[in-house]
């Protein structure tokens, strides 16, 4: 994923690649109403796994940034010891789906639950749904950690990495389609957003470890 620089994510690869073959047999037969379906869905897949080129903007050192599209929701202050900010962005299928890293740092931890794709109004997707989670750690061992929960979707959450890995801030490193992201930040950071700002992975200023 994240040497992956085609304009689609490999992660939209098989579905393209079967609807454009259904739409070829569809078209041979001249069944017009499927050809049509076929290929709105073949745009439609296209669309939810486009992979755009990102410019990293020049932010001071120790500099944190989206590591998602989406929307503000909630940024809720924590009484825990490790971390004292909890941000939740929602993301939607209009959204890019494309993971990328927030700092330059290396994978401290990491795991994928595999589980149900319920919507968020349905009080049991919390405790069923897919969730992945990720802790990253830089040189000065601050660590954030994310949380990306899965509403409703057709496509599994997909990590590409390995503990100990180490990544730059804004590359790539996995796809979550129709997801809500958790930020969890330690207590010597300072918040750079607010509640319903538009954020756009690896563009987006979070904030910055003090």
């Amino acid at each position: 994923m994240r040497n992956n620089l085609f304009p689609i994510a490999k992660e939209g690869w098989s579905y393209i690649g079967y609807t454009f073959v259904a739409f070829i047999l569809f078209a041979i037969f001249d069944l017009d109403l499927l050809e049509l379906l076929a290929f709105t869905a073949l745009l439609a897949f296209a669309f939810v796994f486009r992979n755009p080129e990102r410019v990293l903007p020049v932010f001071e050192k120790g500099s944190v940034v989206s590591p998602v599209d989406g929307v503000v929701v909630a940024i809720e202050e924590l009484s825990e010891d490790e971390y004292a900010y909890k941000v939740e962005i929602e993301g939607s299928y209009r959204d890019v789906a494309v993971l990328r890293v927030p700092l330059t740092s290396e994978v401290s931890s990491f795991k994928v639950t595999r589980g149900t794709r319920l919507s968020k109004q349905n009080q049991l997707s919390r405790i069923l749904n897919e969730n992945a989670e990720v802790v990253f750690q830089d040189h000065n061992a601050n660590t954030i950690k994310i949380t990306h929960r899965a509403k409703q979707s057709f496509d599994p959450i997909k990590f590409d990495m390995f503990v100990t890995q180490k990544f730059a801030q804004g590359s790539r490193y996995g796809t979550a389609l129709n997801a809500t992201t958790l930020l969890y930040l330690p207590q010597n950071f300072r918040l750079n957003i607010n509640v319903g700002t538009q954020v756009k992975a690896s563009e987006t200023l979070i904030g910055y470890f003090s």
